[in-house]
């Protein structure tokens, strides 16, 4: 028996001693990795995409000068006419009439003038013997004068019998090309009517009339006076109503002096040429512009940034011995996948795109280094199984 308790407190004691021994630490977590960007600053174009009209260059309306009965139509509804072109004949006959009655009267008129001649030269003469009185003479000389003043005026009502003879036959007064004729022949026509005969548009180089509001100016007037931001080009390109671009590029012309006070916006022109007749007079376009060129804009993946409750916008950053810290920063547009952002952060700053749910302010973090340009995985994989169906 007394071997048997030796045995088992020869047992019991290693085992009493090993509890009493404190258990070893587990080993530390390893750091968190996440993904980061240096970020730089860069020269960038400042784009503005705005709404806007078509107008066509040179428009005319074709207006009857005279009234009268519409004797022809001489033109193809929606074809090219030139400058000058035959398009309306109105019936001229009480205008033929009135213009053979005015050179009549200016024929009797100049008639007048030889007899009226030679009466004054005859009694110029007699007045110098005194065979008739200075007043018989002056008389005589007046009446000269009255009969070469009717002539004149004789000649005026001529020439104005002409102009309306004239009018008669409705010319185009610029090249283009001709609308839908609101009058059809044996139609009553006036002079002083509203409605236009006929409408030509120049199309072979047309306005893009855009809208830019104010408040959109005063930003672009503020973003020019930043330091290293200059002006930008009077390059405009534009979208049409299906989405595609037009293929020419045009040119800012100008810019409206005033607000439209009930619009709040300002209307800037635009002028492209037009060869093919791909633009029509009113189609709604876009018109991308750049507005300024940033030579120290910086960009940052817009995955880099999130929106607190409030909606400011905020961005995770690493500090000093790779610390995370909360910066709060201020967004001015979205160029593609980026933001353009004002404050906040700067050029070196190292800003955090991967691993954003796995970490908090305040953790250290074992940085990696990313590539901007790059999809995030979930972003990637879902283009990928939408590429594949």
């Amino acid at each position: 028996m007394k071997l048997s308790y030796s045995l088992l407190a020869a047992v019991s004691l290693p085992l009493l001693l090993g509890a009493c021994q404190p258990k070893p630490a587990p080993p530390a977590p390893g750091l968190v990795e996440v993904g980061v960007v240096t970020l730089q600053t860069q020269s960038v174009a400042l784009q503005n995409e705005l709404p806007g009209r078509i107008t066509a260059a040179l428009s005319a309306d074709v207006r009857p000068q005279v009234s009268g009965i519409v004797q022809a139509r001489l033109f193809t509804e929606g074809a090219r006419v030139q400058a000058g072109q035959v398009l309306y004949r109105l019936d001229a006959s009480s205008y033929k009439s009135s213009f053979e009655q005015a050179r009549a009267a200016l024929a009797n008129a100049e008639a007048a003038v030889g007899a009226a001649r030679l009466k004054d030269e005859r009694y110029a003469e007699l007045a110098k013997i005194e065979g008739v009185s200075k007043q018989d003479a002056d008389d005589a000389h007046t009446a000269y004068r009255q009969a070469l003043a009717t002539v004149e005026e004789k000649k005026a009502s001529l020439n104005s019998a002409r102009i309306d003879l004239d009018h008669t036959t409705v010319t185009a007064p610029i090249a283009g090309r001709i609308g839908i004729s609101s009058v059809t022949v044996g139609a009553l026509v006036t002079a002083s009517q509203t409605t236009a005969l006929a409408t030509i548009r120049g199309l072979d180089t047309v306005y893009a009339d855009l809208a830019q509001s104010s408040t959109q100016l005063l930003r672009l007037r503020k973003l020019q006076a930043t330091a290293g931001t200059q002006p930008g080009s009077a390059k405009v390109h534009l979208k049409l109503e299906d989405g595609s671009a037009y293929a020419r590029v045009g040119t800012l012309k100008l810019q409206e002096v005033a607000v439209d006070e009930s619009t709040g916006a300002v209307t800037l022109r635009a002028e492209f040429a037009n060869p093919d007749g791909v633009l029509l007079p009113g189609m709604y376009v876009r018109a991308v512009l750049d507005e300024a060129q940033d030579n120290k804009a910086l960009l940052v993946p817009q995955r880099g940034i999130a929106r607190d409750p409030k909606g400011n916008a905020t961005a995770m950053v690493l500090g000093a011995n790779n610390k995370v810290e909360q910066r709060a920063v201020v967004t001015d547009r979205a160029m593609g996948d980026q933001w353009l952002v004002r404050s906040g952060l700067a050029a070196g700053d190292q800003l955090i795109i991967e691993g954003l749910n796995k970490i908090r302010v305040g953790d250290t973090v074992k940085p990696v280094a990313e590539d901007a340009s790059a999809k995030p995985l979930a972003a990637a994989a879902v283009a990928a199984s939408s590429a594949g169906k």
